[in-house]
């Protein structure tokens, strides 16, 4: 009983500083606000895709 203990302890704690960490990043990171263009090339029907 007292390793089940021991593993759910560790297991509370990792997921304590798993939600603290979204937490911080969630409220202190602040994301780029800006707009963002980008060409997709149109692909004609019966044409191979181009590889990348």
């Amino acid at each position: 009983m007292p390793s089940l203990m021991r593993f759910l302890t560790v297991l509370a704690v990792a997921a304590g500083l798993a939600y603290a960490g979204m937490f911080a990043l969630a409220t202190l990171v602040e994301p780029n606000k800006g707009e963002i263009s980008v060409r997709v090339p149109i692909e004609e029907p019966g044409k191979p895709a181009a590889a990348p």
